[in-house]
């Protein structure tokens, strides 16, 4: 390697006054740069200090107002995650106690940095999430009295206006413990059916909302009161205790059914586990398209699997792969079978996959289980059904028979060039000309076009029905 390499062996070869002079050259004029230098400075003095500056900057971060655009928003994501580095690596390993209460402190930043930021892309629930991850992480080894824990969470779940707290409950349950879960409990019922105060009607008054603030105040408790205790429930255990949330109505839905079956079955309550999955199953089958299918498939083959019903999960699972192509049902059902019947079984599969009406759905099945051969052969056969629009199916299935069945790739990378051009696409313009480029590089390796034009003849053809797409043809011509 050569010794101009910018690396950190490289580096330290200057020796510490070069680095020194190269770092206060780099800092200048980044306030970001600046301020993690100096936090390192007061990583050099010891924990104590570095809890200082981040509290600090927790001020100045409270205190801001000015908005965060797109352009500054990485930079802000990166200090954010700057500070919780510094708590983790720095501060946790001396003192957990002290790391846990300035992750407390950074949990409530959220508020004042989501008011000034558009976190339509999560980067900043993404780092608050690291930082109660960061809790559960040091949860074990902090010393909280559970009572006191309980209220502060209460207290920090009832004000969370954008998800900060969300899942704090299992991060902290080790240091909360069975006095602080029961105190959680107790309190958060009180809480919900307390009479909203004044100040929590305000927080409702001139949204124009069509209930009073009173009756928006005591739903928003109930829902906070629900998810609160579900969430000690599963810390304790307590599988009734997390289902009594739900009415007999609720527990036949699709969003809802999986996870209280999944805690059934982790209890070892088979049977009733598959009786809710069964009831969601069937008022999913009556609805014209099952949104929840996969959840609800995979709990109910653990059911039939964990009760020996062997013969009614083989059925289900070569139905399932009938109706939706999926390969892991596909597999799971080949598992299932004799020695050798799974070979016959598997080529039965794969011809019904091949006659697949949604050629779409047929050509990404083929190509991922793999059997490229048969991929091929669809896309030769039945070009014309094509939909170009479909690139992040055609663009992979493409790449992927390039070098063993070029014509196929082809066929695949012609029907996207023809969508965009036909639609008039011209956010797509560089992609169809990079697809038009590989269909020019794979027309050597072509011996036999059959009844599909030759390269030379298709590109004629674009010229003529598309040659006033400037913006394409400039792409092709560079």
């Amino acid at each position: 390697m050569s010794k101009k390499t910018l690396n950190q062996a490289n580096l330290e070869k200057l020796g510490v006054e070069k680095l020194a002079a190269l770092v206060m050259d780099l800092v200048q004029g980044s306030a970001a740069l600046q301020r993690r230098a100096r936090m390192e400075l007061s990583a050099a003095q010891g924990p104590k200090e570095v809890a200082a500056d981040l509290r600090k900057r927790f001020a100045s971060l409270r205190r801001a107002t000015s908005f965060v655009d797109w352009r500054k928003q990485r930079a802000l994501v990166k200090d954010l995650e700057g500070l919780l580095a510094m708590i983790e690596n720095t501060i946790a390993p001396d003192d957990p106690n002290e790391a846990f209460e300035l992750l407390w402190s950074f949990l409530h930043l959220a508020p004042s940095v989501h008011e000034r930021t558009d976190d339509s892309n999560g980067a900043i629930g993404g780092v608050m999430s690291e930082a109660v991850d960061l809790v559960a992480k040091l949860s074990p080894t902090v010393s909280q009295d559970g009572t006191t824990l309980a209220e502060r969470i209460l207290d920090a779940v009832a004000d969370a206006g954008y998800g900060e707290f969300d899942g704090i409950i299992p991060a902290t349950a080790e240091a909360l413990g069975q006095k602080g879960l029961e105190h959680l409990k107790r309190i958060t019922k009180v809480w919900a059916d307390a009479p909203p105060s004044e100040q929590e009607l305000e927080q409702y008054r001139g949204y124009g909302l069509t209930s009073s603030a009173e009756d928006s105040v005591r739903r928003n408790k109930q829902v906070t009161r629900s998810i609160i205790l579900a969430d000690v429930a599963d810390a304790q255990g307590d599988v009734d205790a997390y289902m009594a949330r739900y009415s007999e109505e609720q527990l036949t839905y699709g969003t809802i059914a999986p996870d209280v079956a999944r805690r059934l079955l982790d209890a070892g309550r088979i049977d009733e586990a598959f009786d809710i999955v069964t009831r969601a199953r069937t008022a999913e089958d009556g609805k014209s398209i099952r949104m929840f299918r996969y959840d609800l498939d995979a709990v109910y083959e653990e059911c039939l699997e964990k009760q020996g019903k062997t013969e009614e999960l083989t059925a289900h699972l070569r139905r399932t792969f009938e109706q939706t192509l999926s390969a892991p049902c596909l597999r799971k059902y080949l598992k299932l079978l004799p020695d050798f019947d799974d070979i016959e079984a598997e080529e039965a599969a794969l011809d019904f996959a091949e006659a697949h009406p949604h050629l779409g759905a047929a050509i990404s099945f083929l190509v991922n289980w793999p059997s490229l051969g048969r991929a091929a052969r669809i896309v030769v056969a039945r070009a014309e059904e094509l939909n170009g629009d479909s690139y992040h199916t055609l663009t992979s299935a493409a790449d992927a028979l390039e070098t063993e069945h070029p014509l196929a790739a082809t066929l695949m990378r012609r029907a996207m060039v023809l969508d965009t051009l036909t639609g008039g696409k011209s956010k797509r313009y560089s992609h169809a000309a990079r697809h038009l480029a590989e269909c020019r590089s794979c027309d050597a390796t072509i011996t036999d076009y059959s009844d599909h034009p030759s390269h030379a003849q298709f590109l004629e053809m674009l010229r003529k029905e598309h040659g006033r797409k400037h913006g394409f043809w400039r792409l092709v011509d560079l």
